[in-house]
């Protein structure tokens, strides 16, 4: 009798799972390359239409409290639904409101649309997160979720470049953004494959946690405070120091090919000691670039500031993973998903208030105000990390870093160790509900509601 070499069985399963997946990567993949062309188009076009820098950081806080409002909102609507007809349904919603932005023409309608595309992206966001943390078991998770957050990253990263095919005046990039979103239907109509539970809700606990793991916490907050205003007022920075369109959205690519670049090796080295200091030295880091930008600024450096965007992105966007790892190290297996679910609701706060912060800056101090701001609330930060380090000393970590982005509260099943709590928190789930309701009709599970503690 001959057995099969164990790398050859390996690749099986992860080719099978790819199989599972592809339809959903795909799908996201399509949906962030329309994301990443509107995160460039929105403010350029409104800074076109004479909207102040004030009224796009008001925009830009509006779309943080519609994202925060529809990642507790998701859960119930997918239980109600089932995965494909939630992503169908909203990506449908999401794809007029962007052409409804074609004849918004005051600070209240874009106020309004992007309120409503942030509830309804982070609706879409815990279906895909949902739908890929159920496929990616545990024997081989790494390469699948690497898979998947590349295909997603590169996509919002290459999509701002998209600017340069178009006027922004005119309503053919909205209509692109349109059709890419609609294009991403495709894939989930064409699936094949089974739906997997919906995704459970959490209860958000921010006093219990900053008791645990305070550094998380306050990072996850200063991270939106600071990622959230960068990434939304960006062009308008660009176009203010005299950048043409074209490079006022290639500092957004430089933003997340920095991340890109950076993600691994920063997560090898957290892997590696205790993450208080990775957090640290990224927001130190943060701090010293925002500085530079600052100086290449005045310089008329083009091209020293497309790479300081690249350093930049590669320290302040990797910063919530880091947190992250760092609270998923200290909490019981069982609590990871309460924990990732806090952590992202500290970071909505942040990128709610944060664009505010940031577009007063710049009103008050010019262009550079926003990085004056950005320096010295990662600055902040890594006071309070320090000070956390000198009081309470903690063993280096022993692996585990996976790169989450904050997009929904599903993304907990993508966590570090999470797949060592499914079983552990099952019987807790009641305790989230109150009692626990049965599965519908179609077999799918209940979603727990979401509870919020001070």
């Amino acid at each position: 009798m001959t057995f099969a070499p164990a790398a050859s069985i390996v690749d099986s399963i992860v080719n099978s799972s790819l199989a599972l997946i592809w339809t959903i990567t795909a799908a996201t993949t399509l949906l962030q390359a329309g994301n990443g062309l509107l995160q460039a188009l929105m403010p350029l076009r409104m800074q076109a239409e004479g909207i102040s820098v004030a009224s796009i950081g008001v925009v830009a806080a509006a779309y943080g409290v519609g994202f925060s409002t529809g990642c507790f909102l998701a859960p119930s609507f997918i239980r109600h639904v089932g995965y494909i007809r939630a992503f169908a349904s909203l990506a449908a919603v999401v794809s007029v409101l962007i052409l409804a932005m074609t004849q918004a023409h005051s600070t209240l309608a874009w106020i309004l649309l992007r309120g409503l595309t942030g509830v309804t992206l982070a609706c879409i966001f815990t279906v895909t997160d949902g739908w890929i943390s159920a496929r990616a078991t545990s024997s081989h998770r790494g390469r699948i979720l690497s898979i998947y957050m590349i295909c997603t990253k590169v996509a919002l990263m290459l999509s701002p470049l998209g600017i340069s095919f178009g006027d922004i005046r005119t309503d053919g990039l909205f209509m692109a953004v349109s059709a890419l979103i609609t294009l991403s239907l495709l894939p989930i109509a064409a699936t094949t494959t089974s739906e997997p539970n919906a995704p459970q809700g959490v209860r958000i606990e921010v006093r219990k946690l900053f008791a645990t793991a305070p550094s998380a916490v306050v990072g996850a907050f200063v991270v939106g405070l600071v990622n959230g205003p960068v990434i939304a007022i960006t062009p308008v920075f660009g176009v203010s120091i005299g950048l043409s369109q074209d490079q006022a959205a290639a500092l957004l690519f430089a933003l997340q090919a920095g991340s890109l670049a950076m993600q691994w090796p920063l997560g090898w080295l957290s892997d590696r000691a205790d993450r208080r200091y990775v957090i640290a030295g990224l927001a130190s880091g943060t701090s010293l670039v925002s500085l530079l930008i600052l100086w290449a600024s005045t310089q008329n450096a083009n091209l020293l500031i497309l790479w300081s965007f690249a350093a930049w992105g590669g320290l302040a966007l990797c910063i919530y993973s880091v947190c992250v790892a760092h609270a998923c190290d200290i909490v019981d297996p069982g609590q990871i998903v309460s924990t990732v679910g806090t952590l992202l609701f500290s970071w909505a706060t942040g990128v709610t208030v944060g664009p505010l912060l940031g577009a007063l800056a710049m009103e008050v101090l010019g262009p550079q105000g926003l990085f004056i701001y950005a320096a010295l609330a990662s600055l902040g930060l890594a006071a309070f990390i320090v000070m956390r380090i000198i009081r309470v000393q903690r063993p280096p970590a022993k692996g585990g870093f996976v790169d989450i982005a904050p997009t929904s509260s599903a993304s907990a099943g993508l966590a570090p160790r999470a797949d060592l709590g499914t079983e552990e928190s099952q019987p807790h789930t009641s305790d989230l509900e109150g009692e626990a309701e049965a599965p519908d009709q179609k077999g799918r599970s209940p979603a727990t509601r979401v509870e919020t503690s001070p």
